[in-house]
């Protein structure tokens, strides 16, 4: 099992999304800030800080330079990021499944969403084909 104390933005506890957040308070930049020195949108940052949507490489590296961290912690939360605060209380065993079962549930789901645009899409031409 993971130790929590020292994993606390790793893959089972944190997204992509939470460590993003973390590392950029750890900069102390504001969200505005941050989507100035990256070059895009406030709306794209606050999606990408809530897991909504991802940024493209090259972004994900400018954010890793910018916030001076690995390109690793950020998708994966091993490697050289921010610390885990000390005065926040660590979660429960039980929290850390419950958030790996939503983890799992949220790519499932946007797997799904990525199939239905797919089929959307396609919908088109399908209804125009001779029959």
């Amino acid at each position: 099992m993971t130790d929590l104390a020292t994993d606390w933005y790793g893959g089972h506890i944190a997204t992509f999304g939470d460590r993003l957040a973390a590392a950029r308070d750890a900069a102390q930049l504001s969200q505005q800030q941050l989507s100035k020195q990256l070059g895009v949108r406030l709306k794209t940052l606050k999606s990408w800080e809530n897991d909504s949507s991802e940024p493209r490489s090259n972004k994900l590296s400018m954010i890793a330079g910018v916030l001076n961290v690995s390109l690793i912690w950020l998708l994966t939360g091993e490697g050289e990021g921010v610390l885990a605060p000390d005065d926040m209380p660590q979660p429960a065993p039980e929290l850390a499944r419950v958030m790996s079962d939503i983890k799992d549930l949220k790519e499932i789901v946007a797997s799904a969403a990525e199939r239905l645009e797919q089929l959307e899409k396609r919908l088109p031409t399908v209804l125009r084909a001779p029959r």
